[in-house]
């Protein structure tokens, strides 16, 4: 993941972006009510016929836009309508083509995650933020870990364990008491959540090019789910995370606001 000048790139012809601009909202009202004044003001088209994506809600629903703009191929530019905004622009309704003409780029790669259940299904699903594993039920739950086909802790009794992106490091990640990764450091945390045995065990950085996999033991009497972003898949028995290069999804940000600046802030954040 890294900072690179708008691409693709945003038309420096403010008038060009007239009607080429679709916006999504969360389903609240202080979104909504946003999203109606700016069609007014600047008019819209389906994110189909878009030349950018506008956003408005909280980091979710920024979240969810970007899984979207996948099969687009199109920037995404987020306004803060939510609660945190962490991903998120200042809201502001004045002059958006110059804003978005201005912006600055951070191109994201997701984790992808191939996740096996207790039946033999498979379920792949691509996480920008992190894949976890969590339990079920009452009973923690154990699981193995394996890098790069080997095996790096034979048995984490937990309430689970994720891997982040650098641009998800803040998020679940950093709530786990895991570490803020900058955009440029080709690094994926690997935290526990709640570790029990070995009740030391912080995690570990690595290299964005591992192959991980989380093997659930006792599987039967300890259910785990496996979660990439919004999209949860119950009863696993293993799961394989790898960062895919081949997925880019293109987010921008004001000038002076780039996401590798907000993830160095957010460790200076008392």
């Amino acid at each position: 993941m890294s900072d690179a000048p708008p691409g693709p790139p945003i038309p420096e012809d403010r008038g060009f972006l007239a009607g080429q601009i679709a916006f999504v909202a969360a389903p609240t009202a202080i979104a909504n009510e946003a999203r109606d004044r700016l069609i007014v003001r600047y008019g819209a088209c389906a994110p189909e016929q878009a030349a950018v994506v506008v956003a408005l809600g909280g980091d979710g629903s920024m979240l969810e836009t970007i899984h979207q703009a996948l099969a687009l191929n199109v920037p995404v530019y987020g306004m803060n309508r939510g609660s945190v905004g962490f991903l998120m622009n200042a809201y502001n309704e004045d002059d958006l083509p110059g804003r978005l003409s201005r912006s600055q780029a951070a191109e994201l790669h997701p984790l992808r995650m191939r996740a096996v259940t207790a039946t033999g299904a498979v379920e792949e699903a691509l996480a920008f933020n992190e894949v976890s594993l969590l339990r079920q039920l009452r009973q923690a739950s154990k699981v193995r870990i394996l890098v790069d086909g080997r095996v790096r802790l034979e048995e984490l009794s937990c309430d689970g364990v994720l891997i982040s992106t650098p641009a998800g490091s803040t998020a679940y990640n950093l709530s786990a008491h895991g570490p803020i990764v900058p955009l440029s450091a080709n690094l994926l945390p690997l935290t526990p959540i709640s570790a029990f045995r070995p009740r030391r065990w912080r995690g570990a950085l690595l290299p964005s090019s591992a192959d991980v996999l989380f093997e659930v033991l006792e599987a039967d009497k300890r259910p785990t789910a496996a979660v990439a972003d919004f999209t949860e898949v119950r009863d696993v028995v293993s799961v394989a995370v790898s960062e895919d290069r081949s997925v880019t999804v293109t987010v921008l940000f004001d000038p002076d606001q780039g996401l590798s600046e907000r993830i160095i802030a957010e460790q200076f954040t008392v």
